[in-house]
């Protein structure tokens, strides 16, 4: 079956779901969309694995800034749900004073140790003779429930009008003379742009559309909830190693920990590793007191990045209406909504919306 688009999104993440979203919204619910999905469920890889904390402070300056925009839109956007999307979750960075100093940044206030020990009973006398005995805290940070940010995108698109084809991996994708054709599954879908959301495949993609790549890498995140004897307080703060060693926090049903790995990995269905998770659970027990126990469920993700660390946003400067919506690295969900606002303007030739043009630059494919 053949379709016709305006603009066809390859990937049903955060990325794609929330473009498609902003595509369709208001004056551009005219713009035919279509978005196709590898998997048989949206979400299924790195959206469906995240940590659900935005953090203004973390990361570069341009994330910062995405990440202040998309916390603006969600809250307009929370006045219309029944579900609140973000639940207040202050954010702790715990370390040396050079590891600390050098990770504190915009929202990140320095605080004594011994607030710290009071915000999180949980951190053992004995963590200063590990090397912790300085900490940060973002006041600013929040929880976020993805499950309720991605359904609302997911059904915003489709009242938008937008086709959402799952189980239909990209096997071709030609250039015409005026639109590519992609063959998705069983399907063909001509449009006139292509939107490359495809994740950790995102080279992979371009390399299947003749398109030059953009050294896209992705690299292993691994989380797991486990049992703890002495979990913390509902509303005590997720705690995060300075020198980006292990995070965590308490989570509904248990202890969220990971060992933040950052290890190259190839585009995959990625999977826990037993021995990361060991060593993670033995260093937390020697530093706190959570007491953890069994591992109730674990996962891994896959954060890819280019070099520099940013997104890859914009229409490729040598393959006509070839739009990349890549290299998210560990920033997915709190810069998603500044970057769909982004790219609907520049796909529509809008350019609207406070995160627009200055951004632009800092982010375009080819930079």
């Amino acid at each position: 079956m053949t379709e016709t688009a305006d603009v066809v999104i390859v990937g049903g993440g955060i990325a794609g779901l929330s473009l498609a979203a902003a595509l369709t919204a208001g004056d551009r619910a005219k713009l035919r969309v279509t978005l196709v999905e590898a998997e048989h469920s949206l979400a299924y890889h790195t959206s469906s694995r995240s940590a659900r904390q935005l953090i203004p402070s973390y990361g570069p300056t341009v994330i910062q800034q995405l990440t202040g925009r998309t916390l603006t839109l969600i809250r307009e956007l929370e006045q219309e749900l029944p579900t609140p999307v973000l639940s207040p979750r202050s954010f702790m960075l715990v370390g040396s004073e050079n590891d600390v100093a050098a990770r504190a940044s915009g929202a990140v206030e320095r605080i004594p140790w011994e607030e710290a020990v009071v915000l999180c009973p949980q951190i053992s006398p004995a963590a200063p003779e590990q090397g912790y005995d300085a900490a940060g805290l973002d006041t600013t940070a929040v929880g976020c429930n993805t499950d309720v940010l991605l359904e609302h995108h997911r059904s915003a698109a489709e009242a938008g009008g937008t086709n959402i084809m799952t189980g239909a991996r990209v096997h071709s994708v030609q250039k015409l003379r005026t639109a590519w054709e992609i063959g998705a599954g069983s399907h063909a879908v001509h449009a006139a742009v292509v939107v490359n959301a495809a994740g950790a495949w995102a080279d992979e993609l371009a390399v299947l559309s003749g398109v030059a790549t953009q050294g896209m890498r992705p690299y292993r995140r691994t989380a797991a909830v486990v049992a703890a004897d002495n979990i913390p307080a509902p509303d005590s703060p997720m705690v995060a190693a300075a020198d980006d060693s292990f995070y965590f926090r308490r989570d509904d049903d248990g202890l969220l920990i990971s060992p933040a790995e950052s290890v190259p990995s190839v585009p995959e269905d990625a999977q826990p590793r037993p021995e990361d998770l060991e060593a993670l659970m033995a260093r937390l027990d020697a530093m706190t007191t959570l007491g953890i126990g069994k591992v109730m469920r674990a996962w891994t993700g896959l954060r890819t990045q280019v070099a520099d660390g940013l997104p890859v946003v914009g229409f490729d400067p040598e393959a006509e209406g070839f739009f990349w919506l890549a290299g998210q690295g560990g920033y997915g969900f709190q810069t998603s909504s500044a970057i769909a606002e982004l790219s609907a303007g520049l796909i529509t030739g809008t350019k609207e919306g406070s995160a627009g043009q200055s951004l632009a630059s800092s982010l375009a494919a080819g930079r």
